[in-house]
């Protein structure tokens, strides 16, 4: 075959005709004016315009009411868009409408709408003259006023949409470090969002700098007060058309200059996030000193947290309801099913959540009433929350800053949790040069670092891989057994449940399946969802006289029965499930034939699934041996056997 023509490869669909013709008009429509100016302007008199002294005095002033303009859009446009983007009310519909009517109302229009409020004769005109003696009409302060009318909303809008794009996790983290809502705002929501505001500031600058309606209509055009460079172009225009065209040319270069130096940031484009550096892979041979340990099993570190003791009594209500009291030094670890209740379970525990509602008692103190940032509860969300405008190390400090602890204090206590989790020689990364798991663990010493009372764990270890997990985990019980609050972990992890946990507390539909050791839990769970986290087979079922009816068909023989009508649980290990490729006789009670699905590895063994029509599926556990002898592969026909004494039958 011979190869396309170099001219045609790498091109991408043809554009129809029908499309790329108009657009092509409309590109003209929108350059041809601009070429106008640039064709009409008499370059040998350019500097002798711009530097005449009606024009000098036009352009300082228009220098100083928009930048004022933009000061008063700042000092009242940004909390504006804050209450429009995080706070529901009544009417925000009416008031965001309200915010962009300047921008589709005729400027003239708004200048009479200003006059006709801020006039001699306007509504808060007299009184503005006779409380402060301020004039606005006729005004360097009218200008600025007019300016400001119509280029805020292009800042509000701006921003708006910027908190909007910000997960308010980011927040909620900060708060549970003991963060204040005015301490958030400045420390990480207008750090995060500073791209949105910047770009914001600029486009209402630059509208600012333009304004000519409502500035003419409101404040008069008064050479040296009122008479800015758009009024300055109105005036040569009819007098010096030479001039009028230089000057428009100098306004079309800024605002140019501003519309590139933006790139579109203001109007949400993909293309105005920047790609991420590559981030390494999780491990563990280069990243860094593992965590030591002593004698008592501590590693070295800060000390572990305020002294005191804490006792958890949570009532909650809502999605999640229990009743949930652990002692001091309790570590309780939360499964279940997503959709259980654990994450809500979590967020009511911090007073974050309308889903449901805590009524919290930790120690003697009732912090039911409490804001976030004063109940002393640390969170580490499921990714982490890092802030990613600050290193790992002030990301760490952040708690203990929330808290008034000085900054030298706060960072070596910071840089010794970071040390103690591995992580601390990537100190002055920021999150995005840092791997999942190395993000992880930051996130785990922020919490760790911010001494709380109460604290809540989701899922802190899924990022790391096996080696570092087990480091992470021996330092996190080394932490928790001398924690005097108590501690929330939810797992999906039965390794993380079974080491770090003193009970486990099952959800189900926002409720308490179980609450028991552990060791209680493995042996007998109540929930089908944790018998298969723990890597058994579960089937639910119903006594009979015979043995379980099974919700999905079929009887299952058992030794032990409940009495019948008794909603059970029938728990098979998987190494108890017998694999064969002809019916087998003797012993076993329970025996149906399957098709293999599925062979996965764990560990030296080999783990096959057998779905029936005569059972629910069933995994069973056989050494690689075996498999090669039985001649296992997916699609094969087999038996399987379950003894019945090898069923453990757990009442619903």
């Amino acid at each position: 075959m011979k190869p396309l023509p170099a001219r045609t490869a790498g091109r991408g669909p043809r554009t129809p005709l029908v499309l790329a013709v108009p657009a092509l008009l409309a590109v003209a429509f929108l350059v041809l004016p601009l070429v106008g100016v640039l064709a009409r302007t008499e370059w040998s008199s350019f500097g002798t315009h711009l530097t005449s002294p009606g024009t000098v005095e036009a352009l300082k002033l228009s220098l100083v009411v928009s930048f004022w303009a933009l000061g008063l859009s700042l000092l009242l446009g940004v909390p504006l868009a804050w209450l429009l983007a995080r706070v529901p009310f009544r009417g925000k519909a009416i008031v965001r409408s309200l915010v962009l009517l300047p921008m589709v109302l005729p400027p003239t229009v708004g200048g009479v709408a200003l006059l006709l409020a801020f006039g001699r004769r306007g509504i808060a005109g007299p009184w503005l003259e006779q409380a402060f003696g301020v004039t606005l009409p006729f005004h360097t302060s009218g200008a600025v006023v007019a300016a400001t009318f119509v280029a805020m909303p292009f800042l509000v809008i701006s921003l708006e949409g910027a908190l909007a794009g910000l997960r308010p996790r980011y927040e909620e983290t900060a708060a549970s470090l003991g963060a204040g809502p005015v301490r958030v705002f400045f420390t990480v929501t207008l750090p995060m969002v500073a791209p949105g505001l910047l770009a914001g500031a600029a486009l209402t600058w630059a509208r600012a700098l333009g304004e000519f309606g409502a500035t003419i209509t409101f404040a008069g055009n008064l050479p040296g007060t009122t008479q800015t460079l758009p009024l300055q172009v109105y005036l040569l225009l009819q007098e010096e058309p030479e001039a009028a065209t230089s000057v428009s040319l100098l306004l079309l270069a800024v605002a140019m200059a501003v519309l590139v130096a933006l790139r579109g940031r203001w109007t949400g484009s993909p293309g105005r996030d920047r790609a991420a550096p590559p981030v390494p892979a999780e491990d563990t041979t280069a990243a860094g000193p593992q965590p030591t340990a002593d004698s008592t099993g501590r590693g070295p570190g800060p000390d572990d947290g305020e002294e005191g003791r804490w006792a958890l009594h949570a009532e909650v209500t809502g999605f999640t309801e229990l009743v949930l009291d652990a002692a001091p030094g309790t570590t309780v670890a939360v499964v279940g099913p997503n959709g259980a209740g654990k994450t809500t379970l979590l967020r009511a525990l911090l007073g974050l959540t309308p889903r449901a509602r805590a009524t919290l008692r930790l120690g003697e103190a009732d912090v039911t009433e409490q804001p976030p940032h004063r109940r002393r509860v640390a969170w580490v969300p499921q990714d982490g929350a890092l802030f990613p405008h600050l290193s790992a190390l002030s990301n760490t400090a952040y708690g203990l800053r929330a808290h008034g602890v000085p900054r030298a204090e706060a960072r070596r206590a910071a840089q010794d949790w970071l040390d103690r989790l591995a992580v601390g020689h990537l100190a002055h990364r920021r999150p995005a040069a840092l791997s999942g798991g190395q993000a992880q663990r930051v996130a785990l010493a922020r919490a760790l670092a911010a001494r709380p009372r109460l604290l809540l764990l989701d899922e802190p270890l899924a990022a790391l891989d096996q080696t570092t997990r087990a480091h992470v985990r021996h330092t996190l019980r080394a932490h928790l057994a001398r924690f005097g609050g108590v501690c929330l972990i939810v797992t999906h992890d039965p390794v993380e449940a079974v080491s770090l946990a003193d009970r486990v507390l099952v959800l189900q539909d926002g409720r308490t399946l179980q609450d028991a050791s552990p060791a209680e839990v493995s042996r007998h769970p109540r929930s089908p969802w944790v018998a298969r986290m723990l890597g058994r087979n579960a089937w639910p079922g119903t006594a009979s006289a015979e043995g379980i009816c099974l919700d999905g068909g079929g009887t299952l023989v058992t030794a032990e029965t409940p009495p019948p009508g008794t909603p059970s649980l029938a728990v098979i290990a998987p190494e108890a499930v017998a694999v064969h490729r002809e019916k087998p006789g003797g012993s076993p009670r329970n025996v149906w034939p399957g098709t293999v699905r599925e062979i996965t590895a764990s560990g030296s063994r080999l783990r096959v699934l057998v779905t029936s029509d005569r059972a629910p599926a069933l995994v069973a556990e056989i050494t690689p041996q075996a498999a090669a002898e039985l001649g296992l592969a997916d699609g094969v026909a087999v038996w399987t056997g379950i003894k019945a004494t090898e069923v453990t039958v757990v009442p619903l």
